[in-house]
């Protein structure tokens, strides 16, 4: 997008702020993955991994910091979340991971039971949708539009054109 994703603004707001404002009404603490510092307001961590890109290795650092609690990982880039999506995901007792046409994998809860398998896939630079489908609750299009979900929670904003395409789809 020419600039930092997680700063372009959506409605005035940017992404990552939409987002965590979102993910306050279920989480207790937030945390982005893969900085250092602050990103607004939210506290930021570096990855564990570093020159390991990718989500296994967010999701492994955001897993081993959470000390066995369970993570509820959504994207920066995602400002269009459900908070029904979110309740339903955050009241999952095991990996779970809607999918469409594919897994998504950003839009999801993880366990500790998982950590391992991941920490693993990260090593081997495995991607994380490998674990996941062998690993997770795997919720199918008919679950998840039974809670409303119309797969803007996990519709990412890559492009000029995407921000556009979302809010037209979305508001």
């Amino acid at each position: 997008m020419g600039s930092d994703k997680a700063l372009v603004e959506v409605d005035g707001e940017p992404m990552v702020e939409r987002v965590a404002r979102t993910l306050n009404l279920v989480c207790d603490d937030l945390l982005v993955v893969g900085r250092d510092g602050f990103l607004g307001g939210v506290p930021c961590i570096p990855d564990d991994h570093p020159g390991r890109l990718g989500p296994a290795a967010g999701v492994a650092t955001a897993l081993r910091v959470a000390a066995g609690r369970p993570v509820l990982v959504v994207a920066v880039d995602q400002p269009f979340l459900r908070i029904e999506t979110l309740r339903y995901l955050a009241s999952m007792e095991q990996t779970t991971v809607p999918r469409d046409d594919v897994l998504q994998i950003t839009c999801a809860l993880f366990t500790s039971e998982v950590l391992g398998a991941i920490t693993a896939a990260v090593d081997d630079r495995v991607p994380l949708w490998k674990v996941v489908r062998e690993k997770a609750r795997i919720v199918d299009e008919s679950e998840w539009r039974s809670w409303g979900e119309d797969g803007r929670s996990w519709f990412s904003v890559d492009t000029p054109a995407s921000l556009v395409e979302g809010l037209k789809l979305f508001g």
